[in-house]
């Protein structure tokens, strides 16, 4: 029989004060799920079986179907938090395919000062002083013959600041541990709790922190072999935590990516011989262009499932008689035309078809509104390089101004093509 004590942490948060809500990047987010709205009891239970709740008159206990908290937060803030923690619950067994196997006690602290002497958790001090978290596990297994370990029990507890993000972030490495004996590798188990704080229901679109956000379009992409690397330590900083959620984000969204994602993940979980690199080596510079034009591109709302890259329809050049057509949805990113194109090539193109920008906006041409948005635009990409976009709209003789693939789109903000909706059909022949 063998007992491993595994310790998963939060990043420690900045000290800058407008740092502090950014900073701890952790939990899975709040959901929507209407049909399965949990219900937890709000009316607080004593501390210690039989104890009188005098006893500790500022810390209570509160219970939901897969939680038991412990915490000196109001009942009714006790009760929304355990709203959103069986909401991702349910998100992220969705997503593992995997029941929560037993219950998560969650210790939540808003004030330390009201906790009595003795009841933090002595590893935990430094972890709610620094304004995160932190995940105490104990693992049981029995090894056989080849070394390899058979997980029988895992126990997880969880020690969090009461921000928005921290206890769900915590509670995903708690349900990754009861369920699966682990975590995964660092990139990985932190960054899919990372996702788990923004995650909702129904919707896959880029909610993220302010802060978290202005870091990632401000500074150099970090590669993805430096993501990735093995050896890396949890709790080690916000900005890794952000990098971490990026490229975990980008893969479990990616429509080119995602259904590669989940069964790494799996593999990982369960100790399988894989890694990212085995993974996902032959699609590298795939990969590596998607990542950074994801990120020269994020926003609030951005889409990765929206802006996958088309890395499949042919390019040819047009000759002779016959049109080329494209047909170009004002909801996604950029998408191919199948037109191939040389510096000086002259052609002629026209659209048919409208599209709008908004739910309730009216339906525009190619030529698009007056500000510019929802016009038809294009761009060259050659060798995993994109040319500046241009100008294109609802018809006209066109040159040329570079070599490479034409892809097509809507203009709009990146973070707003989800509400977009219509199609516009491009034809191309040669210029007279």
């Amino acid at each position: 029989m063998v007992a491993r004590r595994i310790v998963s942490a939060c990043c420690v948060m900045g000290l800058a004060v407008a740092l502090v809500v950014i900073s701890s990047p952790t939990g899975f987010a709040q959901g929507n799920a209407a049909k399965e709205k949990p219900t937890p009891k709000a009316k607080p239970v004593p501390r210690g079986k039989g104890a009188p709740a005098e006893v500790v008159p500022s810390v209570r206990d509160y219970s939901s179907k897969n939680f038991l908290l412990h915490t000196d937060l109001s009942a009714d803030d006790a009760k929304e938090l355990l709203t959103r923690l069986e909401t991702m619950l349910i998100l992220v067994s969705r997503y593992f395919g995997k029941p929560n196997p037993q219950t998560i006690e969650m210790n939540v602290v808003q004030d330390q000062s009201v906790w009595p002497n003795g009841s933090i958790h002595p590893d935990a001090i430094a972890s709610i002083e620094g304004k995160a978290g932190i995940t105490l596990s104990l693992t049981m297994g029995q090894r056989n013959a080849l070394g390899q370990t058979r997980i029988t029990a895992a126990k997880s507890i969880v020690w969090a600041v009461a921000d928005r993000g921290t206890p769900q972030h915590e509670a995903v490495h708690a349900y990754c541990h009861q369920v699966f004996g682990r975590t995964g590798p660092t990139w990985y188990a932190e960054g899919m709790a990372e996702i788990g704080q923004y995650w909702r229901e129904k919707d896959e679109s880029v909610r993220i922190h302010d802060g978290v956000l202005q870091y990632l379009k401000s500074e150099e992409p970090k590669e993805l072999t430096e993501i990735t690397a093995p050896g890396q330590r949890t709790g080690d900083s916000w900005q890794n935590y952000a990098w971490r959620w990026a490229l975990c984000h980008l893969l479990a969204g990616n429509t080119n990516y995602r259904d590669r994602f989940k069964p790494l993940g799996l593999a990982l979980l369960n100790d399988q011989r894989t890694s990212f690199e085995d993974v996902y080596g032959p699609m590298a510079k795939e990969i590596s262009f998607e990542y950074d034009f994801f990120l020269k591109h994020l926003d609030q709302g951005y889409r990765v499932d929206l802006c996958s890259w088309d890395w499949k329809t042919k390019f040819t050049r047009v000759k002779g008689s016959p049109l080329t057509t494209a047909k170009v949805e004002a909801t996604r990113g950029w998408q191919a035309s199948r037109v191939l194109v040389k510096t000086g090539d002259k052609l002629a193109f026209t659209t048919t078809g409208e599209w709008t920008l908004a739910k309730d906006a009216g339906k525009v041409s190619a030529d698009g509104q007056d500000d510019g948005k929802g016009k038809l635009v294009g761009i060259l990409f050659s060798d995993y390089r994109l040319s500046e976009p241009f100008e294109l709209g609802a018809s006209r003789n066109w040159e040329s101004p570079g070599d490479g693939n034409l892809f097509l789109r809507c203009r709009d903000d990146w973070g707003s093509l989800g509400d977009n909706s219509g199609t516009v059909t491009v034809k191309f022949k040669l210029a007279e």
